[in-house]
């Protein structure tokens, strides 16, 4: 592709219809081991400074969603710190070279979101490595499709409920030491909030959760100068989908139910992150974004 996200495209042709091949992957998945390949914008995303000198922490930021996310960042002027699994180095290592080539800083944080002494470390190792932050973006998540809710062990309900919404306690409440006026937060909800399907029901639950975390959190914070916002992604072809989070069956066909006919590219969803990261988005808080391929979520 030689087009950037400036480029006037019609959306329903500017990726092709995925009809991936039959693929397995262990939890939580690699992004170098997905067919085909996602988009993260790595030799698309043009910058322009929107955010100079910013300094940003982001969940998940080995793959998918938040691999984009962070290169977006870096493109448009931000040092850069992420987290990873222990199972994510190789995509961890993909995503700091993609960011070094952009000449902003960029550091990689191995860490388990189940653990709050290492989630908590995580955010303080952030904020050591950078000089502070003024962004975090709390992205990280857990997604496995069961249909049956009599066969879904405790342990995972457990650890998606940790993953997905807990952890964000925990990160905000360590991160608000350190956030000054002007500091933002944004959280990746989900279309599964407004529209849960019958074999995502913990994790849907969990981004419903989210919804209302993001809206309650930024009527707190709006006096202290700081706005929490979030993003809801529709179907976005990332590791999460083969690792289990889509059966078989229904990821040949992933997305292309949606009116645009296709699922989404990580790389898509970066500028909404970046425009409310930036201070162009100075009056908006409590907002939730959708970026669904025109899936509705009134």
């Amino acid at each position: 592709m030689t087009h950037n996200q400036h480029s006037m495209q019609d959306p329903t042709t500017q990726y092709p219809q995925l009809a991936p091949p039959e693929q397995h992957q262990k939890e939580p998945g690699l992004d170098s081991e997905l067919k085909p390949l996602a988009d993260h914008g790595t030799d698309t995303y043009q910058g322009s400074k929107r955010l100079e000198g910013r300094k940003a922490f982001i969940t998940g930021g080995d793959s998918g969603i938040g691999r984009a996310v962070a290169i977006a960042f870096a493109c448009e002027g931000a040092d850069v710190a992420f987290t990873y699994l222990e199972s994510e180095k190789s995509d961890a290592d993909q995503t700091v070279e993609s960011i070094s080539v952009t000449g902003k800083q960029v550091f990689a944080i191995e860490t388990d979101f189940t653990d709050e002494t290492r989630c908590r470390d995580a955010v303080n190792q952030a904020v050591s490595n950078l000089g502070g932050i003024d962004i975090v973006v709390n992205n990280a998540g857990k997604q496995v499709y069961n249909d049956d809710i009599t066969t879904i062990p405790s342990k995972q309900i457990v650890e998606t409920f940790t993953v997905n919404i807990i952890a964000m306690f925990w990160v905000v409440q360590e991160a608000l030491r350190h956030l000054p006026k002007g500091a933002t937060i944004i959280n990746t909800t989900s279309i599964q909030a407004y529209q849960p399907s019958a074999g995502l029901i913990d994790y849907a639950a969990t981004k419903a959760a989210i919804m209302n975390f993001t809206k309650g959190l930024s009527e707190q914070l709006a006096p202290k100068g700081i706005r929490v916002n979030a993003v809801a992604p529709g179907p976005i072809w990332t590791p999460l989908q083969p690792s289990y989070g889509q059966p078989q069956e229904k990821l040949q066909k992933f997305g292309q139910d949606t009116p645009l006919g296709r699922a989404g590219q990580p790389a898509e969803l970066a500028p909404a992150y970046v425009f409310l990261a930036s201070q162009e988005s100075s009056f908006v808080t409590g907002a939730i974004l959708p970026v669904t391929g025109g899936e509705i979520t009134a």
